[in-house]
């Protein structure tokens, strides 16, 4: 832990991912406990105000302060980005190992199937779950895991045909141990370092996908604050208020920013062929 510690300290897009990352983490957290003004509180008479000593951003059309419309905003990122992920991650990840340890007909089916759903990205799957149950975040975070189950499935299927083909697992079977056994104890350990970067860099395209089904009106609903949300109701006051539409932007930038440099930072530290060469 040290070595990598050094290592993760040393690599300068890693620690300005982290702090990024970490702002993203805080602000929702802060958000549960303090908010500058009361996030749903509207005063029509301070509507599109300018930053101010009371209002550290301005307000919206309704009067909200934009400051804590920010703040909140940060709940529904990281939701999105945790649960969609989750889902990803657990469902592809287990019918990746699955495709390479049985192979066959198997790992056909399977990855024909993961083709498949790639035909369907995160925003026509929106589209087809809110035609049928209605708009709503939780069709949202459902849309973007079911497309991100494909994406897992494959960088796992590669990974664990690697190493499906070292020597160790080779004497682990000789040994007599069966497929299951030589998966949870050689294969996954082994690729977990991959399959961290894999959900760091898809958490950043689930921010993207958020905003954006929020922008359309298919994601967070109001009164619920969201930073794509927030765009959207900007997008009609650019010559009054300019700036509405700047500090979302901004937060959205700076997340997947953030976001992505962790995940390029970790493949770098984790990977032990870069770490040879440097």
């Amino acid at each position: 832990m040290s070595a990598f510690a050094r290592r993760a300290l040393a690599h300068r897009s890693l620690v300005l991912g982290a702090l990024l990352s970490g702002a993203l983490v805080a602000a929702a957290l802060l958000s549960f406990a303090w908010t500058p003004w009361p996030p749903y509180e509207m005063d029509l008479q301070a509507a599109l105000q300018g930053p101010s000593r009371l209002h550290w951003l301005g307000t919206d059309a309704y009067g909200r302060d934009v400051a804590s419309l920010l703040l909140v905003g940060a709940r529904a990122t990281i939701a999105v980005g945790v649960i969609a992920v989750g889902i990803g991650l657990a469902a592809g990840t287990l019918l990746g190992l699955v495709a390479a340890a049985r192979g066959g007909w198997v790992e056909e089916l399977i990855m024909r199937v993961a083709d498949f759903t790639f035909a369907f990205p995160a925003l026509l799957l929106a589209i087809m779950l809110t035609a049928v149950f209605g708009p709503g975040l939780v069709n949202a975070i459902i849309a973007i895991g079911i497309f991100y189950v494909p994406t897992f499935a494959r960088v796992t299927r590669a990974s664990a045909h690697a190493v499906w083909s070292r020597e160790y697992v080779l004497a682990a079977r000789a040994s007599g141990k069966g497929a299951a056994r030589i998966t949870l104890e050689h294969v996954l350990p082994n690729i977990a370092s991959v399959l961290i970067v894999q959900a760091t860099i898809q958490f950043a395209l689930a921010v993207l996908a958020e905003a954006a089904l929020s922008y359309l009106g298919l994601g967070t609903q109001p009164p619920q604050p969201s930073w794509g949300r927030m765009l959207a109701e900007a997008q009609t006051l650019m010559f009054q208020a300019p700036l509405l539409a700047v500090w979302p932007g901004l937060a959205i930038a700076l997340a997947v920013l953030g976001l992505n440099l962790l995940g390029d930072g970790l493949r770098d530290v984790l990977d032990p062929r870069l770490v040879r060469q440097r």
